[in-house]
Parts: structure tokens; C-alpha cells; sequence
């Protein structure tokens, strides 16, 4: 005899599976009639439907980012922690992201005033929708023979730029990466003078209970005390120790809010028994005597990112208004005088929008082909005068692999952008130095397009709730005080082939410059200049779907001479 209740669930599984769900089988207790149902039909890139899930569908405040809750639920299963894959899920429950108006005062980050200008002028030069080809064509006349002629100026040297070389990985390379993080940054910290009486890890045990005592250490593991007090496992290469810090000492809890695990810290404390009760965390930091430089001549540099070139919602008009500013004929008098000084160009990733990157991305591409896409883009920035130094590195939307450092463009897929006189093209991350003159030592600029950043708008908890995806200073900053681009091992995918973990921020630039959030913010902390280029394309429906809101077409333009900054709106 059948039995209804089978019948039924058969049913419920029938009609989910037709709708592109798989079901798990806790599920089918669930009444999932009505409303439920409606909101899981929304969820376009939902694969499995689980009552985890269709909890997370009915609390939810905000859209949700299912790649990321699955990325989470798999992490969990890997290290089987229960408890951190239900955190997790409170967390998309409901986090909603609160927005600080970027004027607002931040302990540590200068504000920067600015102007923002509006360039309206009508323009001949523009990029209508039937000017995106498929076909790639040469860009200059003179092929020099296929091969990457670099770009020879003495006003542009490249100091940092990677080289990966594939290899088979062991664990030692993984071993050797954390060591040379642990280190360098320990080589600064030994230095700070809130950490004297510095000891090894396995020398603590040694020590009298309640003595003054320091180590440095990466964090391990962040946990919490039943009475919520913070717990870390601090470690370096002579072993573990537990830190605890107080809730009742209000400063310092609030400092390890921001704590992230594979971070370098120093720790001043009392000793305990195989434990230390914290006084004090220590970052490697920017030292407070670096100072804001500033070049002999008015010069001008300009910074740009995320061009997504090859999209429907490229804003080909705006990107043209750019162009025909940059080469001095539009915008008021004074806008021409300073594009007539403009000798840097920097794009800090995502050049084009690439192929494959996100679910759907097929239907809003207006060039399907990346080679199509790359030869658009160099017909584009061939427009732009030739004494003006472009200098590019790629994002995760380009044509090359997503683990850090990213090489340089692939010449198989942009030929055409290695054509160009006037074009430099390194790493993701990099360094170049600009403006160098007799008597003056230039500008360092450390490029990176910022793959990391969302997970630290995701983690942590100054960034998230001091304005999030639209205060990308706060990210820099943090970066900035760890030395480190991607301090989290899982925040950006690397390669470990290398000697020396090569997101380490070991030299201290005068410009900071990222990418990736299509919002642009400007801000100084100890004499880093930090920009974030905005976009040239309007929100896709990912982003959308993601909740961000993205604000194109602006550009920052930095006068060397008296670092005073100028925001320029093209649309």
C-alpha cells in the first residue's frame, strides 16, 4: 500500500528539482507552502535548498551570496565545526550593512579634502554600443616583431613586479611561506618599544605567574570564552600559547574585534599558567616618521580601475568624455590646464570584463571573445596622447589566473596592448616608482586591485559596520597597519611558489592604490595617500543581486607637487 506521506514528498521533490533545486532530506519535514516558496524562486543562483537555507530565506534583511554560504557550510564540514558554520549562518541571518557617510571622522585616517568637478563639455570622442568588434586588429602600424617592447621613461621605473614559475607543491613551500611572513613582520616588532622583554613562545612556560611578559605570534585561531571573553592561539616556530583578553577592558576588546586569523601580532600581557592575559596588541603598523612627500614640479597622475570593457553596461560615452579630457580638449579652462599636466594614468585591474567570471555573465557581455575585448580596450587607450604614461595591471576579471601575485597581461590573448609606446604593464600586486628628478627620489605607488577586500568587509567588524563596500580607506588602512595585502590565507587565492610571501607590504609607498569595489574613496593615513579607482560600468545584475551599489565615472587626480587631490565626475 502507498503511503501518502511518500507520495507527497516525492511531489515536493519533483516540483524544487524542475525549479533547478536539489533537496536535502531534512527538508522535507518542512512545510514549505506559500511565502517560503516564493522567496527560495527568487534565489536564482540557489543549488541545494536544506532547512540551514531556508532559514537563512526567511530571516534574511539583505540579499544573500549563496556562493559564499556554501563556501562557508564546505569550510566547516573540512575543519568539522558545527559551531562555526551555525555562527555563520547567524551572520547572513542578519548582518545588513549600516553606511557611514565618508566626511565622518576616522581615528588615524586623515581627511582629504577635495573637490569634485563635473566635465559636461559635448564630446566628439565616445564608444557607442556598434563600435565593440570581435575581430582584434593592430592597434600601431609597427608590430616590433610580436615581442613585449617595454615602455623606456625615466620618469617610470618599475621596483616590484613578479615572476611565477609553475612547480609541483609540497607543504615545505606552504611552511616557507608563513615563515618569511612571520619573520619580516617580526623584524618590525621587536623594534616597537610596547614590546620589551620580548620571549619565544616556549619560554613563557618558564616564567614566574603575573610577570610582564611579550611575544609575537600569528594568530591561529580566534575563539570566544562561555563568559565572552576573546581567547587566541598565538604561534611561532617554537610553539602555541593561549592569549585571553578581557571583555571588561572595553579599548582592547574592542582592538581584537578586528583580530583576523594568519595575521603577525605582538602581545603584552601577564603570564599565567600556559597563558597570558593581555594588556596590549601590537601591529607592525606604518611608522609614525614617514612623512607626506612632495615632488619639485606641478605634475599631475590620475587613477582609474575597473574599466570592464566587453560589457553592455561599459559606459562608453563617460570613458570617451575621459579621453577627450585627458588629451586636453574638454571641460572648463582650468580642467584643460591640469589634463595638459597629467603624466601617470594608472588602471588598477579589471581592464575588461572577462569571460566566465559570474553566473549569467554571458548575456550582458557585448564582446563574447576576451581577445575582442582586450582589442577594444587597447583601441581605446591608444587615443590618449603619447607623453602620458599608462601604467596597468590586471583584476580578477582579466585574462589571466586568479592566484596573487597575477602575472602580467597574457600577449596570447592583448597583443595589441604591448604595442603601445607609452603603456607599462606589471603584476597584481606592484610597485612603480614615478616623478623621480634630479635631486628627487619619485613617488612608490603599490598597486593591487583588491581581490581581498571582500573578505574583510564580510569579517571584520570596524569595516563592516564603519560603512563597508563604500569605505574602502577603512580596508586600506587595515592592510596598511598589518603590512600585509591579504593577511587571511584565505582571502585571495596565492601563489606559494615564491622565496617571500609576496603580499607582504615591506616597502611603505607613497600611493596605495586599489580597485575592485567600483566606489571611489580617497583618504591619508600616515602619509599614504590611499585611492580606490571607481568603475566605468553601471551595476550588473550580480551586484545587484549582492546588494552593492556601485558609483562610476569618477576619477581622482593628484597633484604631485602639493598632493591636493581633485575628484572629476564624467557622468
Amino acid at each position: 500500500m502507498k503511503d501518502p506521506k511518500n507520495d507527497d514528498k516525492r511531489a515536493r521533490i519533483e516540483e524544487l528539482f524542475e525549479k533547478g533545486l536539489l533537496v536535502s532530506e531534512d527538508i522535507l519535514e518542512r512545510n514549505l507552502e506559500g511565502t517560503l516558496l516564493d522567496k527560495i524562486e527568487t534565489e536564482s543562483d540557489l543549488i541545494v535548498i536544506n532547512s540551514d537555507y531556508a532559514d537563512v530565506i526567511e530571516q534574511q534583511a539583505s540579499l544573500v551570496d549563496w556562493y559564499e554560504v556554501d563556501k562557508q557550510r564546505v569550510t566547516a564540514e573540512k575543519e568539522r565545526d558545527e559551531e562555526l558554520y551555525q555562527a555563520q549562518l547567524q551572520h547572513f541571518k542578519k548582518s545588513q550593512v549600516s553606511v557611514v557617510p565618508l566626511q565622518q571622522d576616522e581615528e588615524g585616517i586623515e581627511k582629504v579634502t577635495f573637490e569634485v568637478s563635473s566635465i559636461e563639455a559635448d564630446l566628439s570622442v565616445s564608444t557607442p554600443a556598434s563600435s565593440f568588434s570581435t575581430e582584434t586588429s593592430s592597434v600601431v602600424e609597427e608590430e616590433k616583431g610580436g615581442a613585449f617592447v617595454p615602455s623606456v621613461s625615466s620618469a617610470v621605473t618599475v621596483v616590484l613586479s613578479y615572476e611565477n614559475i609553475p612547480k609541483k607543491y609540497a607543504p615545505d613551500d606552504f611552511a616557507t611561506f608563513f615563515m618569511s611572513r612571520y619573520r619580516f613582520i617580526e623584524g618590525i616588532l621587536r623594534h616597537r618599544q610596547e614590546l620589551e622583554n620580548t620571549l619565544s613562545i616556549n619560554r613563557v612556560s618558564a616564567k614566574k605567574e603575573k610577570e610582564n611578559i611579550s611575544v609575537i605570534g600569528l594568530v591561529a585561531e580566534i575563539n570566544e570564552t562561555a563568559k565572552g571573553n576573546v581567547i587566541l592561539t598565538l604561534e611561532d616556530p617554537t610553539g602555541r600559547i593561549k592569549i585571553l583578553i578581557m571583555k571588561d577592558k572595553k579599548d582592547l576588546y574592542a582592538l581584537s574585534q578586528d583580530l583576523v586569523v594568519d595575521e603577525v601580532i605582538g602581545v603584552s600581557g601577564t603570564s599565567g599558567d600556559n597563558i597570558i592575559f593581555a594588556n596590549n596588541i601590537v601591529w607592525p603598523d606604518i611608522p609614525a616618521s614617514h612623512v607626506l612627500k612632495k615632488g619639485p614640479e606641478e605634475e599631475y597622475a590620475v587613477f582609474l580601475s575597473d574599466v570592464h570593457v566587453g560589457s553592455k553596461l561599459f559606459l562608453g560615452k563617460e570613458f570617451g568624455k575621459f579621453i577627450s579630457w585627458v588629451n586636453g580638449t574638454a571641460g572648463t579652462e582650468e580642467q584643460q590646464q591640469i589634463a595638459r599636466k597629467v603624466k601617470y594614468i594608472f588602471v588598477a585591474g579589471d581592464l575588461v570584463d572577462g569571460v566566465g567570471i559570474y553566473p549569467s555573465q554571458e548575456e550582458e557581455l557585448e564582446i563574447p571573445d576576451i581577445k575582442g575585448q582586450y582589442a577594444e580596450f587597447a583601441r581605446l587607450i591608444s587615443q590618449i596622447s603619447k607623453d602620458k604614461q599608462i601604467i596597468l595591471c590586471p583584476g580578477n576579471h582579466d585574462c589571466v589566473h586568479l592566484a596573487e601575485p597575477q602575472p602580467v597581461f597574457y600577449q596570447e590573448f592583448a597583443p595589441d596592448l604591448f604595442t603601445l609606446p607609452n603603456v607599462t604593464a606589471v603584476t597584481n600586486p606592484a610597485i612603480v616608482n614615478i616623478g623621480k628628478k634630479e635631486g628627487f627620489e619619485g613617488f612608490d605607488v603599490l598597486l593591487y586591485h583588491g581581490y581581498s577586500f571582500d573578505y574583510y568587509v564580510a569579517n571584520v567588524s570596524s569595516i563592516r559596520t564603519g560603512g563597508g563596500y563604500h569605505r574602502s580607506d577603512l580596508i586600506m588602512k587595515f592592510l596598511l597597519k598589518r603590512r600585509h595585502l591579504a593577511p587571511s590565507f584565505t582571502s585571495t587565492p596565492y601563489y606559494p611558489s615564491h622565496d617571500e610571501d609576496p603580499l607582504l607590504i615591506k616597502k611603505i609607498p607613497d600611493f596605495f592604490i586599489t580597485g575592485h569595489i567600483h566606489y571611489s574613496s580617497v583618504a591619508n593615513y600616515k602619509g599614504v595617500t590611499m585611492i580606490s579607482g571607481s568603475c566605468w560600468q553601471a551595476k550588473t545584475s550580480f551586484q545587484e543581486k549582492l546588494g552593492h551599489e556601485p558609483e562610476p565615472a569618477r576619477v581622482p587626480v593628484v597633484n604631485l607637487k602639493t598632493r591636493e587631490i581633485k575628484i572629476l565626475r564624467f557622468g
